[in-house]
C-alpha cells in the first residue's frame, strides 16, 4: 500500500476519534524520522528513545490541538525538541555547581533511571486497591501493566509474547501507566 498524504491526514483524523489503530499506523510512520532527528541531537540512543516516546504520548494526548495547515512531522519535531529542551533545563536545574561542557555531555550521557511520577504513585498504592484501579483500565492497556510489573518482563520480552513491534508496546505502557495515575489520583480525591 502507497502512504500519501490523504493517508496520511485520513489516520490523523481518526486518531482525533480516539482510534488506537490510527495512533499505531502514525507512531509506526513517523517513529524513524523523529527518532533520527533527535539522535542527531542527543548523540545518546537512551536519552533519544525516552524524548521520542514522551514525543508521541504528548502528541496523541494533545492530537485534538494539531493544526493540519502544518505538516504532522513538524508538528511531532517540534514536540520533540520541547521534550528536549524541557529534559535540558531539568538537568541543568538541577545543578547549584559550575561544570564545564565536557562534563555537562557526560552528565547528559548517563541514563535517567529515577522512577517517574506515575511510577510512584502506583508504587503508592497497596496491591489490593492498585488491582481494582488497573481493572478499570482496558483489558490490552491492563496485559502490558500485567506483564511489565508483575511478571517484569522486558519491553522487548512483551513485544515477543504480544507479537507486536516494540515500539507499540513501549507507547501501551507508557498510555497504560499514565491512565493508571490518572486512576489513582481520582480515587484518592474521591476519598
Amino acid at each position: 500500500m502507497e502512504i500519501n498524504s490523504q493517508l496520511i491526514q485520513s489516520n490523523i483524523e481518526k486518531a482525533k476519534k480516539g482510534d488506537q489503530v490510527a495512533f499505531t499506523f502514525l507512531l509506526d510512520f513517523f517513529w524513524n524520522e523523529v527518532y533520527g532527528f533527535m539522535l542527531k541531537r542527543t548523540q545518546n540512543e537512551t536519552d533519544t528513545e525516552d524524548i521520542v516516546i514522551e514525543t508521541f504520548a504528548k502528541a496523541f494526548d494533545r492530537i485534538a490541538t494539531y493544526n493540519p495547515e502544518y505538516a504532522f512531522n513538524t508538528w511531532l519535531i517540534a514536540i520533540a525538541k520541547n521534550v528536549h529542551i524541557d529534559i535540558l533545563r531539568k538537568k541543568k536545574s538541577s545543578l547549584f555547581i559550575e561544570i564545564t561542557d565536557e562534563e555537562d555531555q557526560q552528565a547528559y550521557n548517563i541514563a535517567d533511571s529515577s522512577p517517574t511520577a506515575e511510577d510512584e504513585l502506583i508504587k503508592e498504592q497497596n496491591l489490593s486497591s492498585l488491582l481494582e484501579c488497573i481493572k478499570q483500565l482496558k483489558s490490552h492497556y491492563q496485559e502490558v501493566i500485567q506483564l511489565r510489573y508483575f511478571q517484569e518482563l522486558s519491553y522487548q520480552e512483551i513485544a515477543e509474547q504480544l507479537n507486536e513491534p516494540l515500539n507499540n508496546v513501549k507507547i501501551k505502557l507508557l498510555r497504560a501507566k499514565k491512565l493508571l495515575a490518572d486512576i489513582i489520583r481520582n480515587g484518592k480525591k474521591k476519598k
